[in-house]
């Protein structure tokens, strides 16, 4: 396969393409560096520093590798982004794609195109002791969460009128080594961030400041990585497939696994509600079962990410 990863310098694109690499396969990479690391290109990878909205130049890039095989990761990943910067969001998310997915369908020589949705906020609210199944209607609260599924849909439409075969994956919150602590997204690593500064960590309001946090289900890199390998090569029959692990964890219990992980003396502060959060995202995970029978345990998963950025931070 010739792979295109847009993203591939972003913490889960990046470990897309070490997989692909590590498989044999042709790869080059789209990022605009503008959150991906430069530290993050894998030797071996064909690179194009370039921002999706640069319809010229996804054209042109496209053209240049001829991809059979292209997996879109690249967005704007932030829901409290989204909710300050709607516009920013649609022109990254929706635009954005756009011009990638009029790029591919230029010519016939791309087979396979997979999307990087979000099963951790389309779903919207996924009601106490149930999972949100692929077959649940979206009912997104957060331009993030519009527009992932805007661009969903409009995948359907290249699909029936030019003949694309895509497969989009829903992940749940996921969380890994290279996972940026000074985003807005991504609480593993800003609780790894903070702990490593020696602060406290902030659990944010499910409702009311100083409860437990929302619910999430945190799925781990390598889960994501190999999904996304598994739908490149045709292995995934479901047009929309959930990528999480279908376990529930509060963000106090998430702040305390981190701590216990590692090692050291930290407390935790109460914070407020976050406009655009969910109260409870969980997935199921019965189809992914099917091809990945074990999620990552978290635990493992947590020491891994701690002793990545416990290695940078020395």
């Amino acid at each position: 396969m010739r792979v295109l990863v847009s993203g591939g310098a972003g913490f889960i694109g990046s470990h897309i393409v070490d997989r692909m690499l590590r498989e044999g396969h042709e790869v080059a990479i789209i990022d605009d560096l503008s959150t991906g690391r430069r530290e993050n290109i894998a030797k071996g990878a064909r690179f194009f520093e370039l921002d999706l909205r640069d319809r010229d130049g996804v054209f042109k890039t496209v053209a240049e590798f001829r991809p059979t095989h292209v997996t879109h990761q690249a967005a704007q990943a932030s829901v409290a982004i989204s909710v300050r910067e709607p516009m920013l969001d649609a022109s990254v998310n929706v635009i954005g794609g756009l011009n990638l997915v009029d790029a591919c369908t230029k010519d016939s020589h791309v087979e396979r195109f997979v999307f990087a949705s979000t099963g951790g906020a389309i779903y919207g609210e996924v009601p106490e002791g149930t999972r949100a199944t692929e077959e649940k209607i979206p009912t997104p609260i957060s331009p993030y969460a519009i527009h992932k599924f805007t661009f969903e849909q409009l995948l359907s439409v290249y699909r029936r009128e030019r003949g694309l075969t895509t497969t989009t994956l829903r992940y749940a919150n996921v969380y890994g080594p290279r996972q940026d602590p000074h985003g807005e997204a991504g609480v593993v690593a800003i609780f790894f961030g903070l702990l490593l500064a020696g602060k406290p960590l902030r659990v944010n309001a499910r409702v009311k400041e100083g409860d437990d946090g929302c619910i999430r289900d945190y799925v781990y890199v390598d889960d994501v990585a190999q999904a996304n390998a598994l739908a490149l090569a045709g292995r995934v029959s479901e047009p929309i497939l959930n990528v999480g692990t279908g376990n529930p964890t509060t963000t106090l219990e998430l702040a305390k696994a981190i701590i216990a992980v590692a090692g050291k003396e930290a407390g935790t502060v109460p914070g407020a509600y976050r406009p655009g959060d969910l109260e409870r995202s969980v997935l199921d995970r019965s189809k992914l079962a099917a091809y990945l029978p074990t999620p990552f345990d978290l635990t493992q998963g947590l020491k891994n990410t701690f002793e990545f950025m416990r290695s940078k931070a020395a």
